[in-house]
Formats: structure tokens, C-alpha cells, sequence
């Protein structure tokens, strides 16, 4: 990672799941840190994540690490960490999934999105389950430690650019439901003709779907629409 600051904030494979225990010999100290919990499936990023927080850092440590979305809420639970780290995209519960089943049990947690996807529609969807960061993992060491005792005292954590693109979404023309369906058969490859007979509409009312998803997507076909869904995270390909 770079050690220069990148972003300027603004307040506003299945695997095994491990719980790392209080090192007793610190005595008084320990009580005063901030527990964080690290859920991400990709063992190299969760060691260096945890490497990172623990090296020389007086006030924070990894209470438990996590490769998949269930393990996350199953060792959170356990827990109860002060923070949690999670990444967005994790098997067999998604990032988004994690918040919400936590958050149903303690609207209190604090959950920071860490992250590769930048799309609107993410960032939108974390937020609103009730995130109280969201970051890339091209955040300085710094930046993110900071995320981490801010979000702890009870700030949210997002970058302005990610503010930005938050903005566009809330401000801009949303999709239907029944749009999305449309959408998400499109980029299987489904002809009008089976995109109405799998949604039981007629094909003209496809075709005016399409339109009006072109429209509110500034596309002009469907490849672009597909691809610019993916870019956001409206679909996941």
C-alpha cells in the first residue's frame, strides 16, 4: 500500500473462521483497544489487514478473522466486536447481507465495506443497510486506521469521490424491479421473445422495458446497458 494519503474524508472458497483471544500479559491496556473483526475471502488480504492493525498499534486488535459471509455473522455474534471490517462481495453471504443480519440484531454495530467495487448501486446498497464506512482496498495504512477509531467513536467514513457517486445514484432515475428483471435476462442473452415468456408479459411490453431502461441508463443498446449494470453494480456477472 502507499504511504501517501489518497482520498480526503468526510464524517457524515469456504474457510475457517478464527477468534483470536485477549493476551492477558497486557494487562489494563487491552480493555482500552478497539476489537476489530476482519471477514474477507481472500487469505492474503485478511493477514495483512490483521498484520497491519496489530503491528505497534497501542489503541486497536483483530479479535477474529472470517473467509465467508455466514462465518462472519456467526463469529460476530461471538464477539461483538467494536468494529468490523467486511468485504463487499464474500461467498455464501453477501457484504450487504452480513450488515443486514447484524444490524437486525444490534442497530448499533459499526461495519466498515472494504472493498475493490466502486459502482453507485454498491456503494447505495451498503449505506443503506446501514455501513457506517465504505472503502477501497486502495486506501493508504493511515487512512484506514483513522476510518477505524472515527467509525468507533460513531462517524461514517466515505470518501468524497465515493460521496459523489452516492449522490448521482440517490439524485438520478432508479430502475424498477420489474426493469431489473428485464435487465438481468438481457445479459444472460434472452431474446424478447423468452425474456416475456420467463416473465410472462407480452413482447411488446419487453420492448417497453427495454426502452425505458436505455433511456434511464443513457444507453443505446444493450450491450452498453449490460456492461454500464455491471460497472455500477446492478448485476453481477
Amino acid at each position: 500500500m502507499n504511504t501517501e494519503p489518497k482520498d480526503t474524508f468526510q464524517s457524515k472458497g469456504k474457510g475457517s473462521a478464527k477468534a483470536v483471544g485477549d493476551d492477558a500479559s497486557s494487562g489494563q491496556s487491552q480493555k482500552v483497544r478497539i476489537r476489530v473483526l476482519i471477514a474477507d475471502d481472500h487469505g492474503v488480504v485478511r493477514e495483512g489487514l490483521a498484520s497491519m492493525i496489530n503491528r505497534n498499534r497501542a489503541d486497536m486488535t483483530v479479535v477474529g478473522e472470517s473467509s465467508n459471509g455466514r462465518e462472519a455473522l456467526e463469529l460476530w455474534k461471538q464477539e461483538r466486536p467494536d468494529v468490523m471490517l467486511l468485504d463487499l462481495r464474500m461467498p455464501e453471504l453477501d457484504g450487504v447481507e452480513v450488515i443486514k443480519e447484524i444490524r437486525a440484531r444490534d442497530k448499533s454495530a459499526r461495519i466498515i465495506i472494504l472493498t475493490t467495487f466502486d459502482g453507485d448501486e454498491d456503494i447505495y446498497r451498503a449505506i443503506q443497510a446501514g455501513a457506517k464506512g465504505y472503502l477501497l482496498k486502495d486506501i493508504t495504512r493511515k487512512a484506514l486506521m483513522d476510518s477505524i477509531r472515527r467509525v468507533h467513536t460513531g462517524e461514517t467514513c466515505v470518501p468524497l469521490h465515493l460521496i459523489a457517486k452516492l449522490t448521482d445514484r440517490v439524485s438520478g432515475e432508479t430502475l424498477s424491479e420489474r426493469e431489473l428483471e428485464v435487465l438481468r435476462l438481457m445479459a444472460k442473452g434472452k431474446s424478447n421473445k423468452e425474456i416475456a415468456s420467463a416473465l410472462f408479459i407480452s413482447e411488446g411490453t419487453v420492448k417497453s422495458h427495454g426502452k425505458a431502461i436505455f433511456a434511464k441508463m443513457n444507453v443505446t443498446s444493450r450491450t452498453e446497458a449490460v456492461a454500464d449494470a455491471a460497472r455500477r453494480g446492478l448485476l453481477r456477472l
